[in-house]
């Protein structure tokens, strides 16, 4: 059950989880895909550090807005659903003070 503060928490995370599967896949059987989500970080090698220590899909994109709109002086993140407790990692990505949102990522 989650508490006040994690549902709080969770509203930082827009992504219909729902969607995916133990493995953070979702579609058909036939045609199951990752979703690729994006947030930004301020551009530090502290932060970055502690962004990786929790999700080891995270690529890093400094000078990249994104969607998410990243500004210079933030680095734009993205990671993916496909990892082992992937709605863990996407909580502790939330927990973040310095994380506002976590959108998903279309390549586009």
């Amino acid at each position: 059950m989650r508490s006040n503060g994690a549902h709080e928490v969770w509203k930082k995370v827009e992504l219909d989880l729902s969607q995916l599967d133990a493995d953070g896949l979702r579609g058909p059987p036939d045609g199951k895909v990752s979703v690729s989500y994006e947030f930004v970080v301020p551009n530090t090698a502290d932060c970055k550090a502690e962004v990786e220590a929790i999700d080891h899909t995270v690529q890093f994109m400094p000078g990249s807005s994104g969607r998410i709109g990243a500004t210079k002086e933030q680095c734009l993140c993205i990671g993916s659903t496909h990892q082992a407790d992937h709605a863990t990692v996407l909580l502790s990505l939330a927990r973040l003070p310095y994380v506002e949102r976590i959108i998903e990522c279309h390549f586009e």
